[in-house]
C-alpha cells in the first residue's frame, strides 16, 4: 500500500473515531463511516479492497436501516448488496491492469436510458410494496435510494463509470432520509448521515477519476 493510501485510511479512521465518540456511537457507527468512506475511497481508485470493505459496511448498514425501520434498505444490503460485494471482489480480479488497477468502461445513450427507466419503475413498484408493511418509513424515498444504489453497484462490478453518477443522485435521496431520521432522533442516525456526507464527497472525487481512467483507456 502506497503512501497516499496508508494517509487517507489514518485520516478516515481518526474522522471515525473522533465522530463516534461525539455521537456517542463508536462501535457500530464508527465502523459503519470508517469501512464507507474507505470503501467509496478505493472504489474510485479501482482497488478490489473496497468489496471487503463495503460487505462489512452493508451488513452493519443493514443493522441500523432494520432498527429504524427502514426495511426496504435492509432487505436489499442483506440478501442483495453483501452477497454482490462477493462477486464483485471475484469479477473486479479478472479485469486489473499492470497496475492492479480496474480497467474502466462506459457505456452509450442507449444504456443511460434504459437505466433511467429502471430505476424510475423499480422505484415507484418497490415503494408501493413497501408502504405495505406496517411501521414502515419514507417508502418511496427508501424505495428509490435501494433501486438507484442497486443498479450503482451493477455498474460498479461491471466497471462502468457511469455508476458514479447514479450514486451521487442516490447520495442526495440518503442525505434528506438520514437528514429526516436524524430530526427524529433515530438510532444511529447520525452517523449514517455523516457517512452520507462523505459519500458525496467521495463520489465527487470518483466521477472525475473515473472520467480520467475512461479516456486514458482510449474508451469512445
Amino acid at each position: 500500500m502506497n503512501k497516499k493510501y496508508i494517509a487517507i485510511t489514518l485520516i478516515c479512521t481518526a474522522i471515525s473515531i473522533i465522530s463516534g465518540i461525539i455521537a456517542r456511537d463508536l462501535i457500530i457507527g464508527g465502523t459503519i463511516l470508517v469501512t464507507g468512506l474507505l470503501c467509496a475511497y478505493f472504489a474510485s481508485e479501482g482497488k478490489r479492497v473496497n468489496y471487503i470493505l463495503g460487505l462489512i459496511n452493508y451488513i452493519l448498514m443493514g443493522y441500523v436501516s432494520f432498527k429504524n425501520n427502514l426495511f426496504g434498505i435492509f432487505f436489499f444490503y442483506i440478501f442483495i448488496f453483501s452477497p454482490l460485494q462477493i462477486h464483485g471482489y471475484i469479477s473486479w480480479k479478472k479485469n486489473l491492469d499492470s497496475n492492479e488497477n480496474v480497467k474502466v468502461r462506459e457505456f452509450n445513450l442507449k444504456n443511460s436510458i434504459i437505466i433511467t427507466l429502471s430505476c424510475i419503475v423499480g422505484s415507484f413498484a418497490l415503494g408501493y410494496f413497501l408502504s405495505l408493511i406496517p411501521g414502515q418509513r419514507l417508502a418511496i424515498m427508501d424505495a428509490s435510494s435501494n433501486c438507484i444504489n442497486l443498479c450503482g453497484v451493477i455498474l460498479m462490478i461491471l466497471r462502468f463509470k457511469e455508476a458514479w453518477w447514479l450514486w451521487l443522485a442516490n447520495n442526495i435521496i440518503d442525505l434528506i432520509i438520514w437528514i429526516i431520521t436524524t430530526m427524529n432522533n433515530g438510532t444511529g442516525s447520525i452517523m449514517m448521515l455523516l457517512v452520507s456526507i462523505g459519500y458525496l464527497l467521495i463520489n465527487i472525487y470518483g466521477v472525475i477519476k473515473w472520467n480520467i481512467d475512461a479516456k486514458k483507456n482510449n474508451i469512445s
